[in-house]
């Protein structure tokens, strides 16, 4: 099996998450975005328990990118500490090299 990045992260809205999906793709960080949601979120934070609706977006990625599209999610996204969940993928071969493809310089096939 081969191995492929999965960054989750929650996002106020479903703008929000498209809108970081999208900039994601464009600029080559992500292979893929998907969005989910919306969920029922309950956290603590800053002492007290909190309750919203939010979205997940998954980005599919490479290892070697991880570190811009994190700072890409923390530029964009308007929370103050976004939850970034970054997840090893066990996948098969030709996904993999379709996302190092389409997070690299070649073009890969569209999904």
């Amino acid at each position: 099996m081969s191995i492929v990045r999965e960054v989750q992260i929650t996002c106020p809205d479903e703008e929000t998450a498209g809108r970081i999906g999208r900039a994601a793709v464009e600029k080559r960080l992500a292979a893929c975005a998907n969005i989910m949601g919306p969920v029922r979120s309950i956290y603590r934070w800053k002492g007290a328990v909190e309750e919203d609706t939010e979205w997940t977006l998954l980005l599919k990625t490479a290892a070697g990118q991880i570190d811009a599209l994190i700072a890409l999610v923390r530029e964009l996204h308007p929370y103050e500490l976004p939850a970034i969940l970054v997840h090893e993928s066990e996948t098969d071969p030709e996904t993999e090299r379709w996302v190092t493809q389409e997070v690299g310089t070649g073009s890969g096939r569209p999904h």
